[in-house]
């Protein structure tokens, strides 16, 4: 997969990096606000090679990849940088989608801390258990600590990714978060006598593990910053500005917006826990039934607050837990059944592949590309949710921390009471066979068969010829001093050491993309046949020094339309190979690409042959 490429393409058709005004990824999920959505061709999105599915959830465009996002996100961070300033065209959007925007800037970046502290505290119950380490080591108290160290931090994690949120300074807002932790503070809170601030009784309040007042504390600051940019002489900005937004945040913080926060998350937390005691069932029975339409529609984000709270407080969760894992594993039940099922081979094989991805924890593939297309699966799920999720309820299943819900997962469940595992096991079991039997006995409705459609296409394209863009030696594509280009992963093809630096099209069609530095070009032929003419080995370093393009995307070319001019003897003495390579990037899509005999080539003859 060449990441770099999908990357310029998803920009492509997103008005560019400067279009984007903030920009996270979770486990297989690029997550994306934009400045200007009219920009926003999300159906184009959904095209590029590599790309599962997009959407827009609460306020936020999702990009499904899968496990390989975050090289995409690399490669995005490597083509510009994210201002993150509006363009003045936003689309207004209804608060509650504004809410779980917000909700999932904030959670999304610091779920990684909140997993690696839960799982140190999992590998060191292992290690109880085996009598490894012993409670009372310091082997124990240290683990121990660096694993609370990721709660009891959490204000200034909170306060920094809330800051990137709203478009605060980061690490004022993480000094201000700092502020609810320092060491004499906590001294006061310990003493508790009375504390004054010019006159105002502070709340002493320890704030270790505390998610709400942060937030609460930012949301003031992304009131003052402006104001304070705004009165702050221009000689001394750069210290008034930041004086000014400390001096203010962080004492009302302290007297009113701490405790404020302090007692919604405690209201949160014992809320969750009455639910636990009270209806242990009801919340993780209605999570395993729903959880795909709340991940549809983005609305899992809202329980995110009540989760860190959860583990923050108590060590462990079972709001959304539970429900999760179970409607994970089976979302994999139903794709695997209908892969036994189908009849149709390009069915069976997107079903198993997604069924084993949904097992491990990714459901987009098998969501979106069996389930919710097929419908009746998706109600499998539902039901076998349902009844895994209320297994688990009943007999009270916890997780202790954050985790990619899949088979490969299950030391979340692990915890001082050895029956929670075993429990989360057969609760998950319980899913898997009635969502496997419900699929299996429901159905469902299928397209014909993937061969006759190849079979259909074969006859329609049964010999495309593709002609050669240059005067020159064809070689074989193993013979480019390429290896991603010789491997053939971008597709089957040819290549022509040039005599000359005139390159022309080799078919009639639309110029689909003209790269940046003008040392590629994409076309579309008449047949559907989608070409890559590369000019050069590593050129795109020369940053379209030397080449001149004379056409743009859109554009329609006819056989011998000049397409690009460059220089081979500069371009040589750069240091680079000037070979131009011709890819079919849709190779898969027909029974074989044909390469001409190598040896002379003229510009016009057969260079390869799609059938």
């Amino acid at each position: 997969m060449d990441y770099k490429q999908m990357a310029q393409e998803i920009l492509r058709h997103v008005g560019g990096i400067e279009n984007i005004s903030f920009m996270t990824n979770c486990a297989t999920r690029l997550r994306l606000n934009f400045k200007d959505e009219s920009k926003v061709d999300l159906e184009a999105v959904k095209q590029v090679s590599g790309v599962v599915g997009a959407v827009k959830k609460a306020g936020q465009y999702q990009i499904i990849i899968g496990t390989d996002v975050g090289r995409v996100l690399n490669e995005i961070n490597q083509l510009g940088t994210i201002t993150g300033e509006s363009s003045g065209h936003e689309k207004k959007e209804s608060p509650v989608n504004r809410l779980m925007s917000v909700i999932a800037g904030i959670f999304a970046p610091i779920i990684p801390a909140l997993t690696a502290g839960g799982m140190v505290k999992v590998v060191l119950t292992l290690l109880v258990f085996a009598g490894l380490v012993s409670k009372e080591s310091q082997t124990y108290y240290v683990m121990n600590f660096i694993a609370d160290a990721v709660f009891y931090f959490l204000p200034v994690l909170v306060a920094m990714s809330t800051a990137g949120k709203l478009k605060c300074n980061m690490y004022l807002a993480g000094v201000i978060g700092a502020v609810l932790l320092h060491p004499n503070f906590v001294a006061l809170t310990g003493a508790g006598e009375p504390v004054t601030f010019i006159g105002l009784p502070l709340t002493l309040i320890s704030y270790g593990s505390s998610v709400i007042p942060a937030i609460l504390a930012v949301w003031l600051m992304s009131v003052v910053e402006p104001l304070a940019d705004r009165i702050s002489p221009k000689p001394i900005k750069f210290l008034a500005k930041p004086l000014i937004t400390l001096l203010v945040v962080s004492p009302v913080t302290l007297i009113v917006l701490g405790p404020l926060g302090y007692t919604i998350g405690t209201g949160i937390a014992a809320g969750a826990d009455y639910l636990n005691r009270n209806v242990s069932w009801l919340v993780p029975t209605l999570m395993g039934a729903f959880m795909p339409l709340l991940v549809l529609t983005g609305m899992h984000w809202s329980f995110t607050p009540i989760i860190v709270q959860s583990y923050a407080s108590y060590g462990c969760e079972a709001v959304m837990g539970p429900g999760s894992f179970v409607s994970n594993i089976c979302q994999g039940a139903a794709s695997l059944a209908v892969a036994l099922k189908t009849k149709n081979k390009e069915t069976r094989q997107v079903a198993t592949s997604a069924g084993i991805t949904a097992l491990l924890g990714v459901t987009e593939p098998a969501m979106f590309g069996v389930t919710l297309k097929l419908k009746r699966p998706l109600y499998a799920v539902m039901i076998g949710g349902a009844c895994g999720g209320l297994y688990a309820g009943i007999n009270g299943v916890v997780r202790y921390t954050s985790g990619t819900p899949g088979l490969a997962s299950f030391a979340i469940f692990i915890g001082e009471n050895p029956m929670n595992l075993a429990h989360a096991f057969i609760s998950v079991g319980i899913g898997f066979v009635i969502t496997f039997v419900l699929t299996w006995i429901l159905g469902f409705e299928e397209a014909a068969p993937a061969k006759t459609v190849k079979k259909e296409a074969a006859e329609l394209v049964r010999k495309v010829e593709i002609v050669s863009p240059a005067e020159g030696q064809l070689i074989g594509l193993a013979q480019v001093k390429d290896e991603t280009l010789a491997s053939g992963i971008l597709g089957k093809g040819a290549a022509v050491i040039p005599a000359s630096g005139s390159v022309l099209s080799p078919v009639n069609g639309k110029v689909i993309s003209v790269f940046p530095t003008r040392h590629a070009v994409g076309i579309v032929d008449e047949n559907g046949v989608e070409l890559l003419i590369h000019i050069g080995i590593d050129t795109v370093k020369l940053e379209g020094r030397y080449f001149t393009a004379h056409v743009k995307e859109g554009d329609m070319v006819k056989i011998g339309d000049l397409l690009v001019e460059f220089d081979p003897r500069a371009v040589t003495a750069e240091g680079y190979d000037t070979t131009i390579t011709l890819l079919i990037t849709n190779s898969q899509e027909f029974l074989d690409v044909l390469p001409a005999k190598a040896g002379p080539i003229k510009a016009g003859q057969t260079i390869l042959t799609v059938v």
